[in-house]
């Protein structure tokens, strides 16, 4: 194991970072993971105007879940979210980053 790998490990471990959710891929079973939030909101540039939207990120270790897809369930405290456009994965292979919306 990397050094990398040992502290993207120790931070979803972390208590105060990660958090306990619930992965379901579409047609498949509930599987516990560990995710770290991240909300942060996205000012985008449209034409002239810039919009603001709020959103909601996600990162799932890579060997908890080995291939999200768009449509995919994730369930954090009572709240249920759907995958969103296309997970990408971190330079190191480790973490995947994925965009939800409600479901």
């Amino acid at each position: 194991m990397s050094a990398f790998a040992a502290a993207v490990g120790a931070l979803f471990a972390d208590p105060n970072i990660g958090r306990d959710a619930i992965y379901i891929a579409d047609g498949g079973a509930p599987v516990l993971v560990r995710v770290v939030a991240r909300r942060a909101d996205v000012v985008s540039d449209f034409g002239d105007a810039r919009l603001w939207s709020e959103t909601t990120r996600v990162d799932l270790r890579v060997a908890e879940v080995t291939n999200p897809r768009a449509g995919d369930r994730i369930e954090i405290d009572g709240d249920a979210f759907l995958i969103q456009g296309e997970p990408v994965r971190d330079r190191e292979r480790l973490v995947w980053t994925v965009d939800l919306r409600p479901a």
